[in-house]
């Protein structure tokens, strides 16, 4: 199913040219600095119980697209906060994804998925209604098989490292038992705060008193507050993390004097702030973790402009990350510009910068990261984690922020078995981007052989200090 010129420029010239250079980087390993997969796969490495539960119910790239034709996703078998019931019938489930999955034609889930059906578990029919249940028993035979497990295929994709995300709460036994495991698969984590910054996330309050007790810091206190944070990050530290991720409406920052920054965290730390009083709150948050991270060397990445859990139906029954976030419109320039008047030109500082919003490629992100030293803007992300949405980031990025103003690949995925067919569609569209360079004799075949590795390995390996 899978043709060895999949994405590659049609002109034949062009087409030569990506294939020699995607010689170079096809098998490189795979840095995968930036994610969400579960570490208790890690942990524990058992055996994944069913294709189901590998491919439909983790992957809101999948089951988003069958609840916009109708289908509830208590039959996907997606969990209720309620703990109400939903599909157990994982069969049932796996023949409701191959029945539709003409949905999928012509997008990257089409892509990751057969992907990883083919080079993972040899799969080589098309999925429908008819091979529905042959593919499943197919897949479900060799999740039995101990090369299968978690570990197994880690060590199979290739991965040299793999971060997953938790936020400060998080006690990170799953880290601490891969690490005493004595398994040599590197495993990091990364610091996600938004649930102790963000005055507007659920339990905020509850989350402050817990943050308090879990480092012994008075959190009713800005002091307190701002040193419980740094111990968490330190904390995360000793457990392999290099950054730390920022899942904010907008980009807006904000530099307060200590009266006014103590005023507010009173304010939001009581509850009843303003809409108003929690953006200003979680602005200037991004500038006291740009400062952290001045500090303790940490890696800053800032994912702004999602309108998260959009549909309160499905957020109410099934919580966040169901597939309902959708992008919104992001202003940068002013935005940045108090974190930027403070930061912005230290060149000890990382901050990787990513949109949802395509218009701000060219007119605000590429500018911003071709000047200020500590920005990089970080790849095409989300809904633009596509190969149209990578040629076009390239297109609108490098003319003013050149290649090594930006950071690589990152895959940003849940579902575990998406990652090495994720990392080589960016290694297919980037080959052949660089291809049309050298066509048109803007760019020699050696540099653009180079730029690959670059590309593919390096610039995250680097960005991310891994």
């Amino acid at each position: 199913m899978l043709h060895p010129d999949r994405l590659f420029p049609s002109d034949p010239t062009q087409r030569d040219i990506a294939r020699r250079l995607y010689g170079e980087v096809a098998a490189l390993p795979i840095v995968s600095p930036h994610g969400h997969t579960d570490p208790s796969w890690f942990a524990k490495d058992e055996a994944f119980p069913d294709p189901a539960s590998l491919f439909v119910k983790p992957d809101h790239y999948a089951f988003r697209m069958l609840y916009s034709q109708g289908i509830p996703l208590e039959q996907l078998g997606v969990p209720r906060r309620d703990g109400g019931e939903t599909s157990s019938d994982s069969r049932a489930i796996w023949r409701l994804l191959a029945s539709n999955w003409h949905l999928f034609r012509g997008t990257p889930t089409s892509m990751w998925l057969t992907h990883a059906f083919e080079t993972v578990f040899g799969v080589t029919e098309r999925l429908s209604a008819a091979s529905a249940d042959r593919i499943y028993d197919q897949i479900e035979d060799c999740l039995r098989k101990p090369e299968f497990r978690p570990r197994a295929l880690f060590e199979r994709f290739n991965l040299e490292v793999l971060a997953t995300t938790e936020s400060p709460l998080d006690p990170l036994v799953h880290h601490k038992a891969i690490r005493e495991s004595g398994w040599k698969g590197r495993v990091i984590t990364a610091f996600r705060p938004d649930p102790v910054v963000d005055p507007e996330f659920e339990g905020f309050r509850d989350n402050l008193a817990e943050l308090g007790r879990i480092t012994g810091k008075d959190t009713a206190t800005w002091d307190g507050y701002l040193a419980a944070l740094a111990d968490r990050r330190l904390y995360f530290k000793s457990y392999g993390a290099t950054s730390t991720d920022h899942g904010h409406p907008t980009a807006a920052t904000a530099d307060l004097s200590r009266p006014e920054a103590e005023k507010l965290f009173d304010i939001v730390r009581r509850g009843g702030a303003t809409a108003e009083e929690a953006e200003l709150f979680r602005a200037q948050m991004l500038t006291e973790m740009a400062r952290m991270s001045l500090e303790d060397g940490l890696v800053m990445q800032i994912h702004p402009g999602s309108f998260r859990n959009h549909n309160d139906l499905v957020f109410q029954r099934f919580g966040r990350d169901k597939g309902a976030d959708i992008p919104s419109g992001t202003e940068y320039v002013r935005a940045l510009k108090p974190l930027l008047d403070r930061f912005g030109n230290e060149r000890d500082l990382t901050i990787i910068l990513f949109t949802l919003d395509e218009d701000s490629y060219a007119r605000e992100l590429a500018p911003l990261a071709g000047h200020y030293p500590a920005l990089r803007v970080g790849p095409a992300w989300w809904f633009h984690d596509s190969p149209e949405g990578m040629r076009r980031y390239r297109e609108m990025i490098t003319e003013t922020a050149g290649f090594y103003n930006t950071v690589g690949f990152n895959d940003d995925t849940r579902a575990f078995c998406s990652i090495p067919a994720r990392h080589d569609v960016s290694r297919r569209v980037d080959c052949g981007f660089l291809a049309r360079l050298v066509a048109e004799h803007r760019l020699a075949e050696d540099e653009a052989a180079e730029l690959a590795v670059d590309l593919a390995y390096r610039l995250a390996k680097n960005a991310y200090k891994l």
